[in-house]
């Protein structure tokens, strides 16, 4: 199959749809012609599946004309007319219907694709409680002795145990049980996602009282999560009898725990409802999560009783079909403010209890932390502050030192001043120029003889310099350093390995990315935490450029090594560093997903307000910078965080701990990777 870059079927993803068509009850042509006119628009989007609500055919409230010939003769009819109407349609449809098998009624779901019925699924658990009296007109599954049926000509797989595979989509495993097989403490579905299927349906009638819509998002919701899948419900809607209930026609799309879709209720028309589903996403989760399989060795009875029946579809992957899906810019990062503020608030704690932690087993109660004016320091500085209060110690146990060197800007320097003060830490600064010019002389750079060689050598001088100074400090002041780097920067190999800024006792921003540094700098101006004052302080540290500072510049007050222009937009590196160590993703489809996310600054939600600079950015410009992370993660980084200090994982977008999420060798390559970037095109 030629598989196009720019189509979501070439990156695992599929995409499916729940059906919610108007109804008349006891009317099987009308009810078929508009679950036909609902497929047919489903196709011409591009979905592989699409769900309707149990009973479709007949409408769920039926009662007692479930048992009328005509009635039931009438679906089949309307069954067969979509039978004919599915040849060429390019998606599997399932509906709902009564079925008459071996004497005995069954509530069933159909599953029909090109012109063929694939299997029929009887519901399992029928409620005969409250409001509902299946009991009374059906047969549960394990009431049925036969495993196949004559159904419109054709002889058909039926069950309760049916997995149906689209053949050239392998991950695409779906099952489909019927409204209360959820509802039950042990839902079939369950053993059907341990027996490999990815994607749940649940073909529902479901009427509606005060609380069952929340309800029922829970239910879906935890389902989907428990199962690590997709799950599909489908709610009976307009023209259901309205005798003794109401129906709102609420249809859900849940992938792995979290909404994709959800159908307008008491809609007077029929609707559809899209999502595009990760199933490589999935498959990944229930790899990395090894008591998944631990699960389905323990229920290998029960495993054991689904049959998976295969079946083909002309898969529309060869031409451009744009993901229809919300992804996140900076996925460390809600864009939405309410749940931003929240993640803000949730790591800023684990950092401080951490630390808190620490100093207390450690039995010390000061710390030494060296403060650049930059990002990384302040943040970890605004930790340090948060845990001596909560310890009850004075914030003067905090020992900040700025060490400017050669190419220390007057902004940051500054800044750090400033920082110290509104703080209210015991401030020191101690020029290190003295030091580094001996070191260099020491050791017979270029530099101590006046030429201008501003090498990686010179740079670590200085580096080194800063660190030894704050370990002998620590050392005379029975403190602790706190290191100050970042998750993002250990990615990229962005740090002076050993005596650098890769060393401390213990630090605190080792887990937490560039971008989640500046949104909880962010949060903390504009929350106020540390008053109007330090407020501005820290927007002006948001303002100012990220660079090293360790070489000059030409002109004066100029900061010309901007650590991006090197390594790359942190905004991008974080986005590539989560799709490839959360879910280890192949660089195409981290590059498809970065090109959702970040083609048009106009599309989508950020999570700060405009005042900030939103960029956008080409396939070419992600397909470059994409190319410098996996190379410098893959090949040139790894020694580095073999030997971490010590540090609190903060978030499931996980850490590179060599104790924790991620134990690699220090000698691999980074070839297969770079290979596959290659098939990542230059321009749309």
């Amino acid at each position: 199959m030629n598989r196009n870059f720019f189509n979501l079927y070439s990156h695992d993803f599929a995409r499916v749809a729940v059906g919610v068509p108007a109804c008349k009850v006891a009317d099987p042509e009308f009810n078929a012609a508009q679950t036909l006119e609902l497929a047919r628009q489903a196709a011409a989007r591009g979905a592989v599946l699409v769900a309707f609500p149990e009973l479709g055919l007949s409408a769920y409230t039926c009662d007692d004309l479930f048992h009328q010939r005509a009635l039931l003769d009438a679906c089949e009819d309307a069954l067969q007319t979509l039978l004919y109407a599915s040849k060429g349609l390019n998606l599997a449809m399932i509906v709902g219907a009564p079925l008459r098998v071996e004497h005995k009624l069954f509530n069933c779901a159909i599953v029909i694709a090109d012109g063929f019925i694939r299997g029929v699924v009887p519901k399992s658990y029928l409620p005969n409680y409250g409001e509902f009296y299946e009991a009374r007109q059906f047969s549960p599954a394990d009431a049925a002795t036969t495993t196949t049926l004559r159904l419109c000509g054709q002889d058909v797989p039926f069950g309760a145990s049916l997995l149906f595979q689209i053949r050239d989509l392998p991950l695409f495993r779906f099952h489909v049980e019927i409204c209360e097989d959820v509802w039950v403490p042990v839902p079939p579905s369950c053993f059907a996602a341990l027996a490999g299927a990815t994607v749940l349906v649940n073909l529902s009638a479901s009427n509606i009282v005060v609380g069952k819509s929340a309800y029922r998002h829970q239910l879906v919701s935890q389902q989907s999560a428990r199962c690590v899948a997709a799950y599909l419900y489908t709610s009976a809607g307009d023209g259901e009898s309205s005798t003794d209930l109401a129906w709102d026609g609420q249809g859900l799309i849940y992938e792995n725990g979290a909404l994709l879709a959800e159908s307008e209720r008491f809609a007077r028309d029929s609707h559809l409802i899209f999502a595009d589903v990760d199933l490589e996403r999935l498959s990944r989760e229930r790899m990395r999560q090894t008591t998944f399989g631990r699960s389905t060795q323990r229920h290998a009875d029960e495993v054991a009783r689904f049959d998976v029946i295969e079946f083909p579809l002309a898969i529309p992957a060869d031409s451009k079909l744009p993901l229809d899906r919300h992804v996140e810019r900076f996925p460390y990062v809600p864009s939405d403010a309410a749940r931003r503020d929240e993640r803000c608030n949730e790591v800023y704690n684990i950092q401080v209890q951490a630390l808190l932690q620490r100093l207390q087993s450690s039995g010390m109660s000061k710390v030494v932390i060296g403060i650049s004016g930059g990002l990384d320091s302040t943040h970890a500085l605004l930790v340090c502050a948060k845990a001596m209060d909560r310890l009850g110690l004075p914030r003067a146990n905090i020992l900040a030192y700025t060490m400017p060197g050669f190419a220390t800007s007057e902004r940051t320097l500054s800044q750090a001043r400033e920082l110290v003060n509104v703080i209210g830490c015991t401030a020191h600064e101690i020029d290190i120029r003295p030091s580094c010019v001996q070191m260099l002389s020491d050791i017979g750079h270029p530099h101590s003889t006046g030429a201008e060689q501003y090498d990686i050598t010179y740079e670590n001088v200085q580096a080194g310099e800063r660190t030894s100074h704050l370990f002998r400090l620590a050392n005379f002041n029975q403190a602790i350093v706190i290191g100050t780097g970042d998750l993002s920067e250990l990615a990229l190999g962005w740090c002076t390995y050993g005596v650098g800024d890769h060393m401390s006792h213990y630090n605190v921003n080792a887990s937490v990315p560039k971008t989640l540094i500046t949104h909880l700098v962010r949060w903390v101006a504009e929350s106020g935490q540390i008053g109007s004052t330090g407020s501005d302080v820290l927007e002006n540290v948001l303002a100012t450029d990220i660079s090293p500072e360790l070489i000059p510049g030409k002109t004066s007050g100029v900061v010309e090594q901007k650590t991006e222009s090197v390594i790359g937009p942190y905004e991008l590196q974080d986005f590539n560093l989560y799709y490839t160590l959360r879910f280890g993703f192949a660089p195409t489809k981290v590059a498809f997903l970065a090109l959702h996310a970040w083609r048009d600054r106009d599309a989508g939600t950020w999570p700060e307000g405009p005042a900030v600079v939103r960029n956008q950015y080409s396939i070419g410009d992600i397909r470059k910078n994409l190319k410098i992370f996996l190379d410098r993660f893959f090949r040139t980084s790894q020694f580095k965080r073999s030997c971490v200090p010590n540090a609190p994982k903060v978030g499931s977008g996980g850490s590179l701990s060599p104790r924790g999420d991620w134990r690699a060798p220090s000698d691999s390559q980074a070839t297969v990777w770079l290979k596959d970037l290659e098939r990542v095109p230059v321009t749309e």
